[in-house]
């Protein structure tokens, strides 16, 4: 677990580099402290100090039931007779890979989607909306984009740094910044792709990948019109954004939904939980 003073420490330093570049490269006119800001900050100090624990746990778990396994263990020995730029290679393109999917599926199938949708209900982008995340989806993320990294016999420890890299850069592309990075944005993912994916018109079918767009250009979801910006994000539904509410939501969809109907003071009730199911594989998001 982290202590709490490692925790205040993260907080200090990402809310100083990000205020900055999100004040110097700014993509939207909003406040610092916006609406649900604080809302986020649970999520924040949630998974610093609480849901990290779990996320460990089941990882250490799954990589030793993986590393008992007869074929993984082959796999493992050809693995490791490559040169070790191969094996990075591999390990990134099949991690990217598997989250891909897992992420495409997550807006797919129901069960997922009732966690994964926590994280949609921002309405707000910036650097502490990635931390908006319920616990049961960071953890099957985490678990599906190390899956391949395990079975190939990298150790965990060895995985730590580059999980690390992968949560800061989803802080970046969650950021509320206009940084244009030219032909590169078909190699490195970035904040303007990943809006599109949060934009509420474009109904999550698009952009699924954080790390790199080239499993979305592979399989037709990359989306990035020219002059043109995501101005909307969050789902259709009128919601509570309360942290609790949104921890509980997944398990009891019927009744938070009356209870989300409660704090919802205009527009439509948030009636039935939606999925996207009908965008991701009937549409082509161009």
């Amino acid at each position: 677990m982290i202590s709490l003073n490692e925790t205040l420490i993260s907080l200090a330093l990402f809310f100083v580099v990000f205020f900055f570049l999100e004040k110097l490269f700014v993509r939207h006119k909003q406040k610092t402290f916006r609406q649900e800001w604080f809302t986020d900050l649970l999520f924040f100090l949630g998974q610093y100090l609480l849901w990290i624990s779990l996320s460990v746990f089941v990882l250490v778990w799954v990589r030793e039931v993986s590393s008992s396994l007869p074929f993984t263990q082959s796999i493992a020995q050809i693995v490791q007779h490559q040169p070790y730029w191969l094996q990075v290679i591999e390990v990134v393109f099949l991690c990217d890979l598997s989250v891909y999917w897992a992420h495409r599926l997550s807006h797919h199938v129901d069960f997922l989607w009732r966690f994964h949708r926590v994280h949609h209900t921002t309405k707000k982008l910036d650097w502490i909306a990635a931390y908006r995340e319920h616990p049961f989806d960071n953890v099957y993320t985490r678990v599906v984009e190390n899956l391949p990294a395990f079975i190939m016999g990298f150790p965990l420890e060895t995985l730590a740094g580059f999980m690390v890299f992968r949560g800061f850069w989803s802080l970046y592309i969650h950021s509320n910044t206009d940084i244009s990075i030219g032909y590169l944005k078909y190699l490195i993912g970035s904040p303007v792709l990943h809006h599109w994916h949060h934009d509420i018109k474009m109904n999550s079918r698009c952009n699924f990948t954080n790390l790199s767009p080239l499993m979305d250009i592979l399989f037709g979801t990359f989306y990035d019109p020219k002059d043109k910006k995501p101005k909307n994000y969050g789902i259709p539904e009128k919601i509570s954004h309360n942290y609790f509410l949104l921890i509980l939501s997944p398990f009891f969809p019927e009744k938070y939904t009356k209870i989300a109907n409660g704090f919802a003071k205009k527009g439509k009730k948030s009636g039935k939980i939606r999925r996207t199911e009908e965008y991701l594989f009937r549409e082509n998001p161009k």
